[in-house]
C-alpha cells in the first residue's frame, strides 16, 4: 500500500510536469501566432494605405525605415525583414546589432517557406545568453498578394509564471501525498497487525513445536478462511505428531528391550556352555572308587561356581542399569569422593589431579563413585599395546559447574560407533554387558548434568562429565 502511494505520487508528479510543459509550449505557440498575425496585419495596413513609396521588394527598407520601430513598440515584439532570397534588410532591434540576427536565412527556412501552403514556418527553440527564443518566418505580400519579403518574429519564451505555478502545484501535491503517506503507514500498520495476528500466533506455535514434548493446538477466533485452513492443518499435524511420537517411543523401547534381551541371553549362554561341558565330563569320568575323586569333585565344583558368579555379575549389571538412581540431597566433596573411587585401582599409569582440595556439590556418594569407576574401567579396557598406557583423571570447577574428565591414550572410538556409545547394547569389548556408559549417562543426567566425549582413533578418548554444584 505504501509502495503504491509512493509510485502514484511520483507518476502524478511526472505527468504534471509533462502536462505543464506541454501547456506552456502550446501557450507560447498560440501567443506567437497571435503576435505574428497582429504584426502582419499592421504591416499590411502600412503597405496598402499609409506608405508613399512604391510598394516593391527594393523599397521595403524605405517603407519600414521609421515605421518598423513603431510597430515593434505597439506590439511589444522584435522582428526582422528579409528579402525573398533570404538576405537581411532591416530590424526593429534598437541595439547596435543583435547577436541573434541572421544575415542570410538558411536554405532549410527558405525551403520550408516555399513548400508550405501557408508560407509559414516556426523554427525550433534556441537559447541565447540563458534566454529561450522561438522564431517564426512568413512571407508578406502586397495588396495583389505578390510576395515582397520575409518577416521574422523573435519571441522570448518567458516561463516564469508557468514555472511558479508548477512549483506551487507540486508543493501542494507533495504536502497532500505526505499526509496520505502518513495515513497509509498507520493504516497499513494496523491492517497488517490485524491480518498477521493469526499468522504470528501460528509462527510462535510452530517455533515451540517439538517432537519430544506435548504440543498445544492453536485456537484463534474470527480467523479468515485461509487462516482457518492453515490452523486446521497445523492442529492435524500436531495430532499426527503425537501419534508418531508415541509409536516411535514405543518402538524404541521395544527395540531397546529386544537388544537387551538378546545381549542378556548371549551373556548367559557363555557360562552355561562350560557348565554343561563340566557336568557331562563329570558324568563320564565319575568313579566312586577313584582315590582322587574328592579332588576332581572340588575342581568341578569350582568351575561351576565360577560360571554361576559370572551369571550373577551379568544379572547385577542389568539390574544396576535398569535401576534409576535416587536423588539425594547430600552435599559432598567431589575431590575426596573421586579420590576414594581412584583408590580401587592400583595401576601406576593412572594419574589423578585436582585444582583444589575441596569442591562441594550436591550428588549421591555411591552414584558418583559408580560414575568415576565405570569411566576409568572403560579407559583401562581401551588400553593400546602399541605404546605405554596413560590415564589422566582430573577434577576442576568451571563457572558454576563441577567438571570431571577421564582421558586415555588408548585405541579410541571409531566414527561409526560414536553415535552408539551411550546405547544400552553390547559394545566392541570382548566381555561385559555394554551397560556401563549408558548407566553413567543416566546417573549424570538425573542430577542435571551431561556427559560428552572427544575421541580420535588410535590416539585416545576423553570423557567429560559436568554437573551443577547445587
Amino acid at each position: 500500500m505504501i509502495l503504491l502511494i509512493l509510485v502514484a505520487s511520483i507518476l502524478i508528479a511526472l505527468v504534471t510536469i509533462y502536462q505543464y510543459s506541454e501547456q506552456s509550449n502550446d501557450y507560447h505557440l498560440r501567443r506567437l501566432d497571435r503576435k505574428e498575425k497582429q504584426v502582419k496585419g499592421h504591416i499590411r495596413y502600412l503597405i496598402n494605405f499609409e506608405t508613399t513609396y512604391v510598394v516593391n521588394e527594393e523599397n521595403l527598407p524605405l517603407i519600414f525605415k521609421e515605421e518598423i520601430y513603431k510597430i515593434a513598440d505597439i506590439h511589444n515584439v522584435t522582428f526582422n525583414l528579409y528579402d525573398l532570397e533570404g538576405g537581411f534588410l532591416i530590424t526593429s532591434d534598437t541595439s547596435i546589432r543583435s547577436e541573434g540576427i541572421i544575415e542570410c536565412l538558411p536554405a532549410k527556412i527558405l525551403n520550408n517557406l516555399q513548400y508550405d501552403v501557408d508560407k509559414h514556418y516556426v523554427d525550433d527553440i534556441a537559447v541565447e545568453n540563458g534566454t529561450e527564443y522561438q522564431s517564426s518566418y512568413s512571407i508578406i505580400t502586397d495588396i495583389k498578394s505578390k510576395p515582397l519579403g520575409i518577416i521574422n518574429l523573435r519571441y522570448k519564451l518567458d516561463n516564469t509564471f508557468s514555472e511558479s505555478e508548477l512549483r506551487e502545484f507540486l508543493t501542494r501535491l507533495g504536502y497532500t501525498y505526505v499526509v496520505m503517506l502518513i495515513i497509509a503507514i498507520f493504516f497499513a500498520y494496523y491492517v497488517s497487525r490485524y491480518i498477521t495476528k493469526s499468522l504470528k500466533k501460528i509462527g510462535e506455535k510452530l517455533d515451540q513445536t517439538r517432537f519430544n514434548q506435548r504440543n498445544e493446538k492453536i485456537i484463534v477466533e474470527d480467523a479468515g478462511e485461509e487462516i482457518y485452513n492453515l490452523i486446521s492443518a497445523y492442529n492435524s499435524m500436531i495430532d499426527e505428531l503425537e501419534e508418531s511420537a508415541v509409536k516411535l517411543a514405543k518402538s524404541e523401547r521395544e527395540q531397546a528391550w529386544r537388544e537387551m534381551a538378546k545381549q542378556v541371553a548371549h551373556e548367559i549362554k557363555n557360562p552355561l556352555t562350560p557348565m554343561r561341558l563340566t557336568v557331562q565330563s563329570f558324568q563320564r569320568k565319575f568313579d566312586p572308587n577313584d582315590p582322587n575323586i574328592h579332588q576332581k569333585v572340588d575342581e568341578y565344583s569350582k568351575t561351576i561356581i565360577q560360571q554361576i558368579d559370572t551369571m550373577s555379575n551379568i544379572a547385577s549389571a542389568f539390574s544396576n542399569f535398569a535401576k534409576m538412581p535416587a536423588q539425594q540431597s547430600e552435599m559432598l566433596n567431589v575431590v575426596e569422593i573421586t579420590r576414594l573411587a581412584m583408590d580401587l585401582f592400583n595401576e601406576d599409569y593412572i594419574n589423578y589431579t585436582h585444582e583444589s582440595e575441596k569442591i562441594i556439590a550436591k550428588f549421591d556418594r555411591t552414584q558418583l563413585i559408580r560414575v568415576v569407576t565405570n569411566l576409568v574401567k572403560n579407559a583401562i579396557q581401551a588400553i593400546s599395546h602399541e605404546r605405554p598406557p596413560r590415564i589422566d583423571v582430573r577434577v576442576f570447577e568451571q563457572d558454576d559447574k563441577v567438571m570431571i574428565t577421564v582421558q586415555d591414550n588408548g585405541i579410541g572410538i571409531s566414527k561409526k560407533n560414536e553415535p552408539k556409545i551411550f546405547e544400552p547394547k553390547f559394545t566392541t569389548k570382548t566381555s561385559g554387558m555394554g551397560l556401563g556408559l549408558g548407566m553413567v549417562k543416566n546417573i549424570v543426567e538425573t542430577y542435571g548434568g551431561n556427559i560428552t566425549f572427544t575421541s580420535e582413533e588410535n590416539k585416545g578418548t576423553t570423557f567429560i562429565v559436568s554437573f551443577p554444584k547445587i
